[in-house]
């Protein structure tokens, strides 16, 4: 399953970014979708997911400033992040499961970099 992730780049804080992942097709349902994160020295992290029933879950440090969504075409999924800060600087990963909440499958990445 390809997996493509599009929309980072370079913002200033307080600022707005809409990331973009397009999902291949698979014949076993994606239990669920959604984003990690890894900083330079950091160990990757969740940042939000969308489970098959469509109910949504984030990290704390994301809640109330990232919205995680799907798009009208099949597996196609966004994440709209507001209010950037610094410390979400990082590669954001699309990534899917399905059998749980461990998203364990992801794509290449996009740099997002929260900067003034």
């Amino acid at each position: 399953v390809h997996i493509v992730e599009s929309g980072g780049g370079l913002v200033q804080p307080g600022g707005s970014l809409r990331l973009s992942c397009e999902v291949g097709e698979s014949a076993v349902p994606f239990y669920a979708m959604g984003w990690n994160r890894q900083s330079i020295g950091k160990s990757r992290e969740f940042v939000a997911a969308i489970r098959s029933d469509n109910t949504t879950h984030y990290a704390d440090s994301v809640k109330g400033r990232f919205t995680i969504s799907r798009g009208n075409a099949k597996n196609t999924l966004y994440l709209q992040m507001d209010r950037l800060k610094p410390e979400d600087t990082a590669v954001y990963y699309c990534a899917v499961s399905w059998t749980d909440m461990d998203l364990n499958y992801w794509g290449q990445g996009t740099q997002v970099t929260v900067s003034s």
